[in-house]
């Protein structure tokens, strides 16, 4: 999968700091029958979902730890988001890169901290 078809642009005014008070109010984006798009809230499922449809739940949580750094002999600016640590003592990180030239593993990056 090539992750950078999955970027857009997104204005931090629309980015959810906490969640709402009524959490029923959430937004929700739903695709008609048709194809067709409309915007709902979260307390309109009970409306949308039949008997037998199937009910996709995204529940993953974003940490917050998105790094900023440099290459290691090029300086090429290197962005990382981190995803899971791995189990043992070598602080091991699975991530998401983002950098002008491709980005191998075990490719060494000087982090400039977190942001």
């Amino acid at each position: 999968m090539r992750v950078d078809r999955l970027d857009y642009e997104l204005p931090a005014e629309l980015i959810a700091q906490r969640p709402l008070p009524e959490r029923d109010g959430a937004r929700l984006l739903h695709l008609t029958p048709g194809g067709g798009l409309s915007d709902r809230r979260v307390l309109d499922l009970p409306d949308l979902i039949e008997p037998g449809s199937l009910l996709v739940v995204n529940d993953t949580r974003v940490l917050p730890a998105r790094l900023l750094g440099h290459r290691e002999g090029t300086g090429g600016a290197v962005e990382l988001l981190l995803l899971r640590r791995h189990e043992g003592p070598d602080e091991r990180w699975s991530c998401l890169g983002r950098s002008s030239k491709a980005l191998r593993p075990r490719q060494l990056q000087r982090s400039s901290g977190p942001s």
